[in-house]
């Protein structure tokens, strides 16, 4: 049947979609611009004010990782319940506002020289409190407004819009940051407002019907157990827990830009940090823009277990190099690779997921993720404290490449999968 002339063939020609896409773009760019200068200004004042060793700041970055993982640790399953609840678009919203908090009080702070490590730390464990609310409630709107249809390209345009953000958000940081410390925190604290607004600007979307009628135990029981009895959501989730925790060569930048790479004999500094917090972003982009348009069809399992192995790869590359030109070609490599990861990961979720319980199980991916971001900084930390920095990337891309192995030998279902249609249950 042909399609009608009345209906969508892209997802930006619907309204609501446009300020969802809106909202995830100016958050994007506003949270990784922040947390780039806030990583950094964290080591800078760990190694001056406190006079710590390389070692020493290296693990506080990785108490950083672990102070923003807590708050996702904990209140995961309570994001999941109130995303199924509650009106999905007023949820985030609130969660942006609160994070628009987080950035002023940064702002502020930087600019009347109140930087200390216990305030860092907070307002890191704020940001991460934001971004556990946040996450589920954005994740869940896109199949409310979007045809079932255009949902392949939804997800990999929703993707162009992080990881844009994730390759302009941490350039401009960096560069404002040189200008004057400030000034990347008042950005991102207009940003988020921006955000903010137009997340309130989408319809109001009920909560599915019922789920306000049993007990929230037994929800968030229900979500789990969603995941945990699907094989493969439950593969490829704690595929990229793992692959990522090991793999995540992120949380030491701050100290390959102010104690490793060199240009023209002098560090690279918040410039060379910024460039290389955007190259993940960069090659993540490109390869959402491309499937924007030609969508992942065949063979989806086995593509995604070569992409986990080339993220782990592009991260040894990264570790063992010392010019900082080609330090930037494996962080896009690396972030292309885990571009097809995460287009692949979340086009299942958000098809396979009944809407009833989408929240919840988008709160368990994102549980996973954040886990492979936020234990990943505290796992990169301690490596490097007992074996360099470059040791630990190194050691953390092998041990990528090793876990991609041994899942797709223990969950096959990963390497059967060939479409998004596929019946992958046994």
């Amino acid at each position: 049947m042909n399609r009608s002339s009345s209906e969508p063939t892209s997802p930006l020609q619907i309204p609501d979609y446009r300020r969802f896409w809106l909202a995830r773009f100016a958050s994007a760019v506003a949270t990784t611009g922040m947390v780039v200068v806030l990583g950094y200004q964290l080591y800078d004042v760990a190694r001056g004010q406190y006079g710590m060793s390389i070692g020493s700041a290296a693990f506080e970055l990785g108490l950083l990782g672990l102070a923003q993982f807590l708050p996702l640790f904990l209140l995961t399953p309570v994001a999941g319940l109130v995303a199924d609840r509650f009106d999905r678009r007023a949820v985030t919203g609130l969660a942006l506002l609160n994070d628009t908090a987080v950035a002023l009080t940064l702002a502020i702070a930087t600019y009347l020289h109140l930087l200390s490590l216990p305030l860092l730390f907070a307002l890191g464990a704020l940001h991460g409190t934001s971004r556990v609310f946040i996450g589920p409630a954005l994740a869940s709107i896109a199949p409310n407004i979007v045809p079932a249809a255009l949902m392949p390209r939804a997800v990999a345009i929703n993707s162009m819009a992080w990881q844009i953000g994730g390759l302009g958000g941490p350039a401009l940081a960096g560069v404002l940051f040189a200008v004057r410390a400030d000034i990347p925190y008042w950005v991102s604290t207009a940003l988020l407002l921006i955000a903010a607004i137009s997340a309130f600007g989408i319809r109001k979307i009920p909560p599915p019907p019922g789920n306000r009628d049993r007990h929230p135990l037994r929800q968030i029981l229900e979500g789990l157990a969603f995941v945990w009895n699907d094989r493969f959501l439950l593969g490829c989730v704690s595929l990229d827990l793992f692959a990522v925790l090991l793999g995540g060569a992120t949380a030491l930048l701050p100290v390959y830009a102010r104690d490793i790479l060199l240009w023209n004999g002098h560090p690279v500094g918040s410039y060379g940090l910024g460039l290389m917090r955007a190259m993940p972003g960069l090659g993540a982009a490109i390869v959402a823009y491309v499937l924007s348009h030609r969508p992942i069809q065949n063979e989806v399992g086995n593509k995604m277990l070569l992409a986990v192995a080339g993220f782990g790869a592009a991260t040894i590359g990264f570790g063992l190099s010392r010019s900082l030109l080609f330090s930037l070609l494996m962080l896009a490599l690396l972030g292309a690779a885990d571009m097809v990861s995460v287009f692949i990961r979340n086009t299942l979720v958000q098809l396979h997921t009944p809407d009833a319980v989408r929240g919840r199980v988008s709160s368990i991916s994102g549980l996973a993720i954040s886990a492979s971001n936020e234990l990943g900084e505290m796992q990169s930390g301690v490596a490097a404290a007992l074996l360099g920095a470059t040791g630990a990337v190194v050691f953390g891309g092998i041990g990528a490449i090793i876990v991609t192995a041994l899942w797709a030998v223990g969950f096959p279902e990963l390497r059967r999968v060939r479409t998004f249609t596929t019946q992958y249950k046994d």
